[in-house]
């Protein structure tokens, strides 16, 4: 049975007492312009850095990527390659439709060469299901599977499902400053 994303999240009441804020399911969204992937995006802070106290906190869930010092974290569940949908429709479509549900996510993706991306954060990405091959700009891979852990530092990369059936990552992405 594959696992089903959920949220909960913890938070204080005035008095400094803890409790459970949030208890649900998380909801998955489908764009067209990456065929067969649901995301389920889980939670995230402002950029600068995180803060906790009795305040309320809302996530920060766009842009996709987090600026310096801003965080997200995020179930993706892949569809194999093989298994996977066709892109259908009209680019500009379906780079609109991604941009609104996913705001910044298709703005990293090079036009020339599908998948590939680079981006200014640290990811620390876990294989919870299937698996899932990781390929760099030299056009190495790596296969990750269940219990494989990540860390990627702003490389040029892709994902690739060559499995038969869907795999399930779990992503943190720490946004970071650049350097040289």
């Amino acid at each position: 049975m594959p696992i089903q994303p959920r949220l909960i999240v913890t938070g204080r009441e005035p008095d400094g007492t803890s409790v459970f804020v949030t208890d649900r399911p998380a909801e998955p969204i489908s764009v067209g312009a990456i065929p067969g992937s649901d995301f389920f995006l889980m939670w995230g802070t402002e950029d600068g850095g995180a803060t906790v106290g009795t305040g309320p906190q809302q996530p920060r869930l766009f842009p996709f990527f987090p600026g310096t010092g801003g965080t997200r974290v995020l179930f993706l569940r892949w569809a194999p390659e093989s298994a996977a949908p066709e892109r259908l429709g009209d680019p500009d479509r379906l780079a609109a439709e991604a941009a609104e549900k996913l705001p910044g996510l298709m703005d990293v993706f090079e036009p020339d060469d599908p998948g590939m991306h680079t981006t200014d954060t640290v990811d620390y990405g876990i294989c919870l299901e299937g698996e899932l091959h990781l390929e760099l700009d030299d056009g190495k891979e790596v296969k990750l599977t269940p219990g494989a852990c990540v860390v990627q530092q702003g490389t040029r990369h892709a994902w690739h499902n060559r499995g038969d059936r869907p795999a399930l990552m779990c992503y943190v992405l720490v946004g970071a400053d650049r350097a040289s």
